[in-house]
């Protein structure tokens, strides 16, 4: 490990399959979390869930007992909320209720006259009627923003898939890019850079998603810590061309870790 990745400072931490899955916390997460804030590091909570407002998430990470303030949560979705308050386009929200409470304000309109289309993940879009609605509406013009491109997420029944190739299929049939919003988008991570205040090369993410969480991570120039929970699979480490700066078992070895290798 070279002079360029210690030095961390601060630490973005991935929810799902890092800090719990489902509604159970991880082994030793709740204490680690605590060890490092009271140790000084700035830490932020970074997530592609697009099922929860931030009112909702907060309340659930509170509840499994993590010291977690609203203002240290960047979500997907308020990325795109961001990109919509920037660009002032007219919007069809095909999210959860919950999430769509942290849109009001948002001019919005049906889907057939809407300017932008902000895709999650919610049983609505599951169907073949929806899709073709979406794809004639990207067709007429209407602006393609994926809350986040994930292929799949950790229940506690086991994989499940996500709407990343809903994306996919949309994307291809149409001949669009869609803007997406999650990790692994430069955008998303910028926003937590400037949240904290500091420069990539002083920030670690800590992710179970190789592509998603290290890989985006890195791409931004911060440092990647694998663990081996939530989605993690070793074959993602033989087959992915993006490989971590460092794997753990769990966040439950993150306070050590940073103590005695990464120091700030």
């Amino acid at each position: 490990m070279d002079e360029h990745n210690r030095n961390i400072h601060g630490v973005l931490f991935d929810l799902d399959g890092v800090l719990y899955v489902d509604s159970q916390p991880i082994p030793g997460a709740v204490e680690a979390v605590a060890k490092i804030k009271a140790g000084g590091w700035i830490c932020r909570f970074v997530t592609n869930t697009s099922t929860s407002s931030l009112a909702t998430l907060e309340r659930k990470i509170r509840a499994l007992g993590f010291p977690v303030e609203r203002s240290e949560i960047i979500s997907a979705p308020q990325a795109a909320l961001r990109h919509l308050r920037t660009t002032g386009l007219s919007a069809h929200l095909l999210l959860e209720d919950d999430v769509k409470a942290d849109f009001a304000g948002i001019p919005q309109a049906s889907m057939e006259d809407a300017e932008a289309l902000v895709l999650g993940d919610t049983p609505e879009v599951w169907t073949h009627d929806c899709l073709d609605r979406m794809f004639n509406a990207i067709l007429r013009g209407a602006q393609l923003i994926a809350v986040h491109k994930n292929r799949f997420w950790q229940t506690g029944q086991g994989l499940r898939m996500d709407i990343g190739g809903l994306v996919a299929a949309l994307e291809y049939c149409a001949g669009v890019r869609p803007w997406v919003m999650g990790k692994p988008s430069a955008d998303f991570f910028a926003i937590a850079l400037r949240d904290m205040g500091l420069p990539p090369e002083r920030v670690a993410i800590v992710g179970d998603d190789i592509e998603a969480d290290i890989g985006g991570g890195r791409a931004a120039g911060l440092y990647g810590i694998l663990v081996r929970t939530g989605k993690f699979r070793p074959s993602q480490l033989e087959t992915g061309s993006m490989q971590p700066d460092r794997i753990i078992d769990s966040i439950a070895d993150l306070p050590d870790l940073l103590v005695d290798t990464l120091f700030p």
